[in-house]
């Protein structure tokens, strides 16, 4: 426990390792503003800020001109050469081991803590103790959120069993899984089949399960040759879609598979003729019939469904019990903090001004599992969310990794990946909130670089309409 803690106090203290701030400012004219050194206080006007971001544009702009691949940021991009046999290779063997025991321990200590938090409110925040209503309202709220994190983090640990890097044992691993989701209204196993496969094609344009990005024309449609005639996006258009975006991510996804691929047509054994995302189309994590699932899949997904069907009917029963309006504050507002949390962790994860995704020509499995990034949430994020936030690179190489481990592992990958290790840490959990508002203003669809050649010409990047970084590529109508 020792050595855990003094790598996760170092991790805390660094903001992204030296290889990265080396490489990124050597290779680039302008580095990207989570690679970039600290500025002087003479530095930190508006007008200079402008200035900055002005140049950093021109810059970008006339490295896209001769070729280059360009992020949003303006900095040049160049392909990963590493080998996943590299990156195993550079992971301290002790890393890979899993302890059942271990894994059961934070099992029991999350629902003690659950267990407690929810006692104390209830014996506690009473109109005997506390006569005002108004401030019982208020703590039952902070109730809410606190237990929503901690529950968050029973998802995590149920996230673990379906990676089997719970444990050792599959039966326990998929046993401690599907109870612990099947209680937070996730179909366990429908859930790990598809977040699999996300695994297995990270950041494939026409393959991954989840955060797949809009085209340029899948966002603007026939507007797609006509940017210059469009306007910025609101901000408050911009605050609506974020807000729906946290509310309704997560069952979105579940119901009508929001923001994964839409290639269902090529599913192999011709499960997805005629499917295709959105309300009604056949595409979801409950059908058995599902184009996200092989046939012989299929019971596993019939299982998924019993489990949400016991725990509805163990929340029906204690509605009955205790009310609506209890259940509403005991259960399903946290629950509602828990969909935000997993969408806001997973949704900054994989998008990134930084970040590229590849079309089928150009990618390969090192180069997508690098298409994703480490951020810091400081106590929250390392002790009640199990660290999903701070290692997620390295759980995109090797997701059999127990988090309690991953903090080691990925100091070990990041002398291999070097300047292509992502980390964004600026702000701790402030600056982790804030990413949420800078990504959906800057990532708004992904394109090629304007004047990319050959393979670079398949690896797309984000761009916006609202004159944020790298301008759009010019498209003419023909």
């Amino acid at each position: 426990m020792a050595s855990r803690r003094t790598t996760r106090e170092a991790a805390l203290k660094s903001s992204i390792t030296t290889d990265s701030v080396s490489s990124s400012i050597s290779n680039s004219a302008v580095a990207s503003p989570n690679m970039s050194p600290k500025r002087s206080s003479s530095s930190t006007s508006l007008s200079s800020l402008d200035s900055e971001a002005a140049h950093t544009a021109a810059v970008g702009q006339h490295k896209a001109r001769s070729g280059k691949m360009i992020d949003t940021h303006g900095n040049e991009f160049e392909l990963p050469d590493f080998t996943i046999k590299q990156i195993r290779d550079a992971i301290p063997a002790h890393c890979y081991q899993r302890s059942a025991a271990r894994g059961l321990g934070y099992v029991a200590r999350d629902i003690v803590y659950l267990t407690v938090i929810f006692s104390v409110f209830y014996h506690l925040v009473t109109p005997e103790f506390i006569p005002s209503v108004a401030i019982r309202a208020g703590l039952w709220a902070i109730y809410t959120v606190i237990q929503g994190m901690v529950a968050t983090g029973v998802w995590v640990l149920a996230h673990e069993c379906g990676h089997q890097s719970f444990s050792a044992s599959r039966i326990l691993n998929d046993s401690v899984g599907f109870v612990l989701h099947s209680s937070l209204l996730v179909p366990y196993f429908s859930w790990k089949l598809s977040h699999s496969q996300h695994h297995k094609a990270t950041g494939h344009m026409e393959r991954d399960m989840t955060w797949t990005p809009s085209t340029r024309e899948q966002y603007l449609g026939k507007l797609a040759h006509q940017l210059h005639e469009l306007t910025e996006e609101t901000p408050i258009a911009t605050a609506l879609h974020v807000i729906g975006q946290q509310l309704l991510g997560w069952p979105l996804y579940l119901i009508n598979n929001v923001t994964g691929h839409n290639f269902h047509e090529r599913q192999s054994e011709g499960r997805g003729k005629g499917k295709k995302n959105g309300w009604f189309g056949g595409v979801n994590h409950f059908d058995p019939n599902s184009p996200l699932y092989s046939a012989k899949e299929a019971k596993f997904i019939f299982g998924s469904d019993l489990g949400l069907l016991a725990a509805g009917v163990g929340l029906y029963f204690l509605t009955q019990k205790f009310g609506f309006s209890n259940m509403l504050v005991w259960y399903w507002i946290p629950y509602l903090w828990v969909n935000h949390w997993l969408v806001a962790i997973t949704f900054l994860q994989h998008t990134d001004p930084t970040l590229p995704h590849y079309q089928p020509e150009s990618w390969n499995f090192a180069r997508g599992a690098a298409a994703t990034i480490d951020r810091e949430f400081g106590f929250v994020g390392r002790h009640l969310f199990h660290g999903i936030i701070e290692t997620h690179v390295l759980h995109h190489y090797v997701s059999t990794i127990p988090f309690y481990n991953a903090d080691e592992a990925t100091d070990a990958i990041k002398p291999v990946m070097g300047k292509h290790y992502r980390s964004d840490t600026r702000g701790g959990p402030l600056g982790f909130l804030r990413s949420l508002w800078t990504s959906a203003r800057m990532c708004q669809w992904v394109e090629p670089t304007e004047g990319a050649q050959g393979d670079a010409k398949h690896v797309l990047f984000y761009r916006n309409r609202n004159g944020l970084g790298i301008t759009p590529a010019r498209i003419s109508s023909n």
